[in-house]
Parts: structure tokens; C-alpha cells; sequence
């Protein structure tokens, strides 16, 4: 008693401890809970080098400098992967400006305009004539491009006519693209030029003027060469200090930089050579008055590849050029765009290129959204967990809502004190995690009851239940642990969080089943009134209807039952595959509400209006009128300034509120493929090693074949309804892992108790006589776990309904599997043993169906009396109800007397 009370006492005041915490601390919401920016970016190893560490590490220092001058607060900027940085940015109010500023390379490079355009983009005598369309101008410079070292990889797709590109090599383009058809060309940049645009971000393009679209030159590119090197000046020459936003003379946006002194000196070369050609051209012409600025000459002002300005230098006010280490960047549309130019110049540029290769946007009405509908979940998951608790085991329900109570309030001061970003997914966790600490505590009382029916004192079944349950919880739980690990560390985003949550809380519900509820039993048990079996719904039953069912002699309909159902599975695969999301293959996302309906149709000619006729859209939630008020927009992989306008146009037109974007690239998408079947098949393999560590080998072999065939059955529903398939699912899919090996462990460890216990029955029998004495119990952990995950199916947003979907098939099946599965295909692997083959040939096999009103027979022990403390060593299974052992001594009068009983085999 002592021992408990000291027990108690230590949970109750970590408990006013986690109160005392929360006064001073809020748990942190994740973006897809308050609103804001994820971006994944990754890096493009230079020709000829790798990325290192330490490109990363300056690079997120950078970006770090970048994101405190926007001024957001508390940014998460992480290393992922060999060469991926994930920003995240909550509640950042300019999403589409944060994305741009924080990405950008900010590689400045000045080239000599009119010295290093090339033909067919420079006509000569000074003229430029870009070019509309980048096809043709790579068609122009394939027999160039066919000597030497190409400087740029494109693919041209004939499919959608589309071109993939840019990358450094043929190699890198692959991975870029994904899937090359038969038809898709390559095309390539020649040794020694380079592509560079205009439009985008200019006011002034050179021999256009005010942009329409976007122009593409050629240029010369000769980095490496030491006397002449093209491009003339780079951002390394600038001093971030004296690079700022400031006024023309016109009082116009600009922004001023400053040279270092090696750059000062590099740029009055440049500046004179420029001032001293133009004035040699414009004498030659006999160029007199405003004729004379027709020849003057201009650098290049180029961001990322982009012309943003080319500036002129006047010939007859500097002949000698610009000296002073000095210079301007004009034609800026806007002042917001020269302090985001500034700001990226001052921080200096990324020392590797990088590409988006996700972004998740997330506006705040839709996270506040998001976050009512997990807590309402939440809310009812707990309610139908306590009722069941309550009706199901009585007063010992009430001890095991008062452990949930200890158990989320631990929890909760674990996410306080690890500081645990709670996410959407980290909520469903949260939530599923309410059922795994409800089937702790269903494993330890119906073990309890069993002992009570068993003749045992109250006191002395609380002591036995918890020490014989205590290795089922241990084995069941660990395996549920390996799969959350494995998804933590194979997830990316959000899904770490799920991982997470599902992680602690199943370490912590295994405390709170162990020490909390046994602490107040072991204090109630010292009272007289509770010492009565019927107070906790342990009075003697009549034998349930499944302890007359032959589990293992149905084996073949089991088995044809299962073929049948995978085999539609497979057939619904091979003819119409998996509705993959864009997670798997790439693309963008927009969910957004609109304050009136609109119909289908005007959302898809605003998108056709961007050049997105092929994008495909739905209406959700209720039709109003032939309209919606919520839509979902998919198309192609989008660019950074294609995402913006799309937004832009969907607030502008349709006065949208509480826009989700989410965009995936090709190449990202495989690699979220490839990460998820290896956490899958990991998560397999470290399963079955377990299970063969602490059982034996023969027991992995069921335990693998009921997890691949849950697999196969949750994949095939997916595929027979359309369902989308998201990285939710495959985190779905891996905590099926965990939750169907639940009950299977629960199965084989009653069996490996038997055997020892039924030394000459076959393991046929034994087998039977494990699953009538758990099934209850399995039943009612499946039962309890589904609680919690309908919860989520009804109260829970579009993200959570699909993760519990998937979850609702994979618990049912691993149900299933587990009784009519790994259970017959265990007895089909041991009775191949000789000592158990030997059993079923001599005869000796027990009989699996009985009379009406009599228990199986089972060998075993006379029970022992009660006692107020468990004895050491094997206790024996229990017993049905008190009259069993009459009945068992009846039916061996009847055998020696030799008549028949039950029917012969």
C-alpha cells in the first residue's frame, strides 16, 4: 500500500507540475494550424563539385539574415536530406514575397551588353533582337552544342510540349524530369554561352522596351577565363553594407551599390572600355546631337539569370567611365521590389543555386479551420473512449479514465517541455494515441477478470493480471514504437509531427497503464468493498458463442475468403492503378473559399486565363445553386511566379479567402516515393526480427505474411474507391504496421503461455483454446482503437478524414488477419514439428467442437486457491466459468465408461 500511495503521489504532483508549466507556456502551432510558409529547397551542385556541408550551413545563415529583415518572427530553418534546406515561416502575412526573397540565389553578374551579346539575339551594328520562344533559339545552337562541354541541359517534351530544364548535365536533367519518353529530345546550351531572360522582373528589356512576356538571349559565358572573364563582375565584388534602396533623380525606386576596392577597380575598366566604344562608333557614324545616345553602350545588370537593367554610360560627361567603386540598378517597378533586391544583395548570395522544390502555403483562417475541427475530434475521440471504458469494465473503467486523464496531462507536458510543434498530422497522432493508451489498460483488466473467474481474490487477480499482461503490453506497444520511429525518420513535413506524437504518447501510455492504474488498484484493493468480482464485471458468464467456433478447422475458408478480396484488390490495381496525390507525382495544389458560390466553370476560365486550361478542378462540400463556396484546384508543377499570379487572380477575381497552396516538384515527389517503401519495408523487416527475437521464427512468418497481406488489402480499397493517395496514407499505412501486429501479439502470447500448460494436445487445439481466451480482449482493443479514428473520420478536415480512412480499412483488416490469418498459418508451421506432427498422427488431437453448454477441454492443473498475493511461476489459463472443472471431471467418467463425447473427427 505504502509503495502505491508513494507512487501516486509522484504522478499527482508531476501533475500540478505540468499545470504550473502551462501557466508560463503554450504549446507551438504548426503552420498548417496558424497559418504560413513551408518551403523545401534544394540545392544544384556545381559542374564539377558536390555540395559540402558548409554550402549548407552558409546558405541557411543566409537565409536566416534574409528572413529577420522581412521581419518574421521565430523562423524553422532545418537541414533535410544531403542537400535540402526546409524553411518554415508561421504566420508570415506575404507568403508569395517570403517564398521569393528566401529561395533566391541573388547571383549578381554584370555582362557587357552589347560585347557579349551573340547572334541570332544581336543583329550587329549594336542592334539586339531577342528572341519569344527559348525552342527555337535552342534549335539554333544544336550543331554548336554538339563540340565540347554544354554549359545547360533542356528536354523538350512532345507530349505537352513543354521544355524541362535547365540542369548542368544530362544525368541531373533525368532526375529532374523523372520519366523520359521515346520521343522527348534533348537539347543543349554550347561550351562557352549561356541563356539569360527578360520580363519578369524588368521594366525595360534591351531592343524591347516595356516587356510583354518573356525574351530570351544569348550570351557569352567564360567564367574561368582569367584575362577576359565573362560575365565582367559578380556579386562577390559588391560590399553588402553600402547596397541599399534609394531615390533617382526622378525619385524613383532604386538601389545603390558599392564596390569593394578590387571591384571598384574592375568596374571602371569595364565602364571605360564601354564609354571609350561608343564614342569611338558614334565619331565613326558622324553621329551629331540626340543621334548620339543610339550608340551608347550598356552593361547588364543580371539577378539569377535575369536581365533586371542594363544601364548606359554616356560617352561625352565620362570618357573615362565610372570610378569610385559606385553604381545604380534603375528600372525598378516598384519600392517594395528595390528594398527585397537590396535586401538579398546585402545579405549576399546563396554560394550554391537552389530550386523549390515544395512550398505548402497556408493562409491563417485556414489553419484556424484545421485547428477546430482536430480539437472537436479530439474532444469526441476521448468522450467514446471514456463511455466504452465506463460500460464495458465498470468501476475499473473508472480507474482507467482517471489514468487517460494522467495520461493526457503527461503528455501534454511533454509537448511543453520538448516543445513539440503541433501539426495537423501530430493532432491525429494525438488523437490515436487515446486509443493506444485505452488498450493498455483493455489487455490488463481483462486479464484481472480472468484471474477473478479463475477463483482468485480481487486483490490477488489485480497483482497476477498486471504481472502476466505486462509482456504483452511491452511487445505490443515496442512494435508500435519501431514503425513511429521508422516514419519519423523517413517522413518529411508534417508527418514527422504525426510520428512524433504517436512515438511519446505510446511511451507514456505504457507508464500511465502501469504505474498509474496500478497504483490505484493496488490502493483500492486494501478496501473491503472492492474485493467483489461482480463490482468490476468478473461474475460468472455463460460460455460466449465463439468458444464453440472451430477457428482452425475453417482454415480454408479463411484462406479463400482473404485470396478472394486481394485478388479484386490486385485487379482493381493492374487495371486503373492508385489516384496518386500530387505527393507521388508531382504538381499543384490550390484549395482556397470563396464568401458567395461560384460554379466550376468560372473558377476554370480564370484558370485558362493564366494558361491553365488543363488544370483540373473541383467543387467540395455542398453545391448551392449549381456553385461552391470550396474548390480544389490541380494542375502542373507551377513556378514560384506562377503560384503568386494563380493566388493573386483567384483573390483578385473571385475574392477568395483562406487559400491553401501546395506545390511538389517531379523529382521531390519520387524522392517522398522512394523515402515512403523504404519505411515500409524497414518497418517489415525490424518486425519481424523482433517478433523472432522474443517469440521464434516461426511465429515472424504469420506475423509478416497478416502485415503484407493488411497492406495489400488497405492498397486495394484505396484503388477499388479512388481515393486519394497522400503521404497521410503512407503514414496510415506504416501505423497499420503497428496496430495489426497489436492484436496478433496479444493472440501469440496466450499461445506460447498454452503450450507448456497442454502437454498432449495437438497445437490445433492449443491454438483454439488461445483465440477463445483472448478474442474478447482482441476484439475489444480493435474496438476501442476505432473509436478515436471514426472520430476523426467524421469530425476531421480533408487531411485527417483521408488518414483515418485509411486507418479504419487497415484496423479492420489486421483484425481480421490476425484471428483468421496468422493464426491458422502459425498452426499449419508447427505442426510440421515433429513433437507436435507426432501429437496429430498418434491421435491425440483434441476435439474442436463441443455440446451445447460444455467448455473445451483443456490440460491443466487444478487452479489454486486464492491468495492475496500471485505465487511464482506458470498460472494456469482460465476457466470459463466456476463449474468448469466439474464439468472437465464429468467428461472423464464418460470417456472411461466409453461413451461418446461431442462428435469424432
Amino acid at each position: 500500500m505504502r509503495r502505491y500511495l508513494i507512487i501516486l503521489a509522484a504522478l499527482f504532483a508531476a501533475v500540478a507540475g505540468v499545470a504550473a508549466l502551462a501557466v508560463f507556456r503554450t504549446p507551438t502551432l504548426g503552420l498548417d494550424l496558424q497559418g504560413g510558409l513551408e518551403v523545401i529547397l534544394q540545392a544544384k551542385a556545381p559542374k564539377g563539385r558536390q555540395i559540402t556541408q558548409e554550402d549548407l550551413d552558409r546558405s541557411i545563415e543566409i537565409m536566416r539574415q534574409r528572413i529577420d529583415k522581412i521581419g518574421v518572427s521565430e523562423p524553422v530553418i532545418t537541414r533535410q536530406g544531403p542537400n535540402q534546406i526546409a524553411v518554415e515561416l508561421a504566420g508570415v502575412h506575404d507568403a508569395a514575397r517570403a517564398a521569393q526573397i528566401v529561395g533566391q540565389t541573388a547571383q549578381l553578374q554584370f555582362y557587357d551588353l552589347e560585347g557579349d551579346l551573340l547572334a541570332p539575339t544581336a543583329t550587329g551594328n549594336g542592334g539586339i533582337s531577342p528572341s519569344r520562344q527559348l525552342f527555337p533559339l535552342l534549335q539554333s545552337q544544336q550543331k554548336l552544342a554538339e563540340k565540347g562541354t554544354p554549359t545547360a541541359w533542356y528536354l523538350y517534351s512532345k507530349e505537352n510540349k513543354r521544355l524541362g530544364g535547365p540542369a548542368d548535365t544530362k544525368e541531373a536533367l533525368q532526375r529532374e524530369v523523372g520519366t523520359v519518353a521515346a520521343d522527348d529530345k534533348y537539347f543543349a546550351v554550347p561550351e562557352g554561352r549561356t541563356i539569360l531572360t527578360c520580363g519578369v522582373g524588368a521594366r525595360l528589356c534591351p531592343g524591347v522596351g516595356p516587356p510583354n512576356g518573356t525574351y530570351y538571349y544569348l550570351f557569352k559565358y567564360e567564367p574561368t577565363n582569367k584575362e577576359h572573364p565573362i560575365p565582367e563582375l559578380t556579386g562577390s565584388d559588391l560590399k553588402g553594407q553600402g547596397t541599399r534602396q534609394d531615390f533617382g533623380q526622378n525619385n524613383e525606386p532604386i538601389v545603390t551599390l558599392q564596390f569593394t576596392n578590387k571591384g571598384g577597380d574592375k568596374f571602371h575598366t569595364i565602364t571605360r572600355l564601354l564609354a571609350q566604344r561608343g564614342l569611338q562608333q558614334a565619331n565613326l557614324a558622324g553621329a551629331q546631337g540626340s543621334d548620339r545616345d543610339n550608340y551608347k553602350q550598356s552593361f547588364a545588370i543580371v539577378l539569377d539569370g535575369e536581365i533586371r537593367s542594363y544601364p548606359s554610360i554616356d560617352f561625352d560627361t565620362l570618357p573615362d567611365g565610372i570610378a569610385g567603386g559606385n553604381a545604380e540598378i534603375t528600372g525598378l517597378q516598384s519600392i517594395q521590389e528595390a528594398k527585397d533586391l537590396a535586401l538579398v544583395l546585402q545579405t549576399g548570395a546563396l554560394p550554391v543555386e537552389f530550386v523549390q522544390v515544395a512550398r505548402t502555403d497556408i493562409s491563417a483562417t485556414l489553419g484556424q479551420d484545421s485547428l477546430h475541427q482536430a480539437l472537436i475530434a479530439a474532444i469526441f475521440g476521448l468522450a467514446a473512449v471514456a463511455l466504452f471504458l465506463l460500460l464495458f469494465y465498470r468501476f475499473l473503467g473508472v480507474v482507467a479514465i482517471i489514468g487517460l486523464g494522467i495520461y493526457g496531462v503527461l503528455l501534454y507536458g511533454a509537448i511543453l517541455i520538448f516543445n513539440v510543434t503541433m501539426t495537423l498530422p501530430g493532432f491525429a497522432g494525438l488523437i490515436l494515441t487515446i486509443g493506444v493508451a485505452a488498450d493498455a489498460n483493455v489487455v490488463i483488466f481483462e486479464r484481472i477478470k480472468e484471474e477473478v473467474r479463475a477463483g482468485k481474490s480481487v486483490r490477488a487477480a489485480i497483482a497476477g493480471g498486471y504481472r502476466k499482461g505486462f509482456n504483452t503490453i511491452i511487445d505490443a506497444n515496442v512494435v508500435t514504437m519501431i514503425t513511429a520511429a521508422v516514419l519519423f525518420m523517413a517522413a518529411t513535413g508534417g508527418v514527422k509531427g504525426f510520428a512524433l506524437m504517436l512515438l511519446i504518447g505510446t511511451l507514456i501510455s505504457m507508464v500511465t497503464a502501469v504505474a498509474a492504474t496500478r497504483a490505484l488498484l493496488g490502493v483500492l484493493a486494501g478496501f473491503r468493498w472492492f474485493n467483489n468480482p461482480a463490482f468490476m464485471g468478473a461474475s460468472a458468464q455463460k460460455i460466449p458463442a465463439w468458444q464453440r467456433v472451430n477457428f482452425i478447422g475453417k482454415t480454408k475458408y479463411w484462406f479463400g475468403l482473404s485470396a478472394a478480396v486481394l485478388a479484386i484488390g490486385i485487379g482493381s490495381l493492374a487495371l486503373q492503378g492508385l489516384n496518386l496525390g500530387i505527393d507521388f507525382k508531382g504538381g499543384s495544389q490550390v484549395a482556397f473559399k470563396t464568401p458567395q458560390p461560384h460554379s466550376v466553370q468560372q473558377v476554370r476560365d480564370e484558370a485558362s486565363r493564366l494558361g491553365l486550361s488543363g488544370a483540373v478542378i473541383q467543387g467540395r462540400g455542398k453545391s448551392q445553386n449549381g456553385g461552391y463556396t470550396q474548390f480544389q484546384v490541380r494542375t502542373k508543377s507551377l513556378s514560384l511566379n506562377e503560384q503568386n499570379d494563380l493566388q493573386a487572380a483567384i483573390k483578385a477575381k473571385l475574392g477568395a479567402t483562406s487559400v491553401g497552396v501546395k506545390n511538389v516538384s517531379a523529382s521531390f515527389s519520387r524522392q517522398i516515393l522512394k523515402s515512403a517503401l523504404i519505411a515500409v519495408v524497414v518497418s517489415l523487416l525490424l518486425i519481424v526480427a523482433y517478433v523472432a527475437w522474443r517469440f521464434e521464427f516461426k511465429f515472424a512468418v504469420p506475423v509478416l505474411t497478416a502485415l503484407v497481406h493488411d497492406i495489400f488489402i488497405t492498397v486495394g480499397i484505396y484503388s477499388i474507391t479512388g481515393r486519394e493517395v497522400s503521404t497521410s496514407t503512407v503514414a496510415a499505412v506504416l501505423t497499420i504496421l503497428g496496430y495489426s501486429i497489436y492484436d496478433t501479439i496479444i493472440i501469440f502470447d496466450r499461445v506460447r503461455e498454452n503450450i507448456p500448460l497442454m502437454r498432449r494436445s495437438s497445437f490445433a487445439a492449443i491454438a483454439n483454446q488461445s483465440l477463445w481466451e483472448t478474442i474478447r480482449r482482441s476484439l475489444a482493443t480493435t474496438f476501442i482503437t476505432l473509436l478515436p479514428v471514426t472520430s476523426l473520420l467524421v469530425f476531421g478536415g480533408a487531411t485527417l478524414k483521408d488518414f483515418a480512412f485509411a486507418l479504419l480499412v487497415g484496423i479492420t483488416s489486421g483484425a481480421y488477419s490476425t484471428i483468421f490469418i496468422a493464426t491458422p498459418l502459425l498452426v499449419i508451421l508447427k505442426e510440421r514439428e515433429p513433437d507436435f506432427a507426432k501429437r496429430k498422427t498418434a491421435g491425440l488431437r483434441e476435439k474442436l467442437e463441443f455440446d451445447e453448454g460444455e467448455a473445451p477441454p483443456v490440460e491443466e492443473p487444478e487452479p489454486e486457491m486464492p491468495a492475496e498475493e500471485p505465487v511464482a511461476g506458470p498460472m494456469p489459463p482460465a476457466l470459463t466459468d466456476g463449474s468448469a472443472a466439474a464439468r472437465r471431471e464429468e467428461r472423464r467418467k464418460r470417456r472411461r465408461a466409453g461413451r461418446p463425447h461431442g462428435r469424432a473427427r
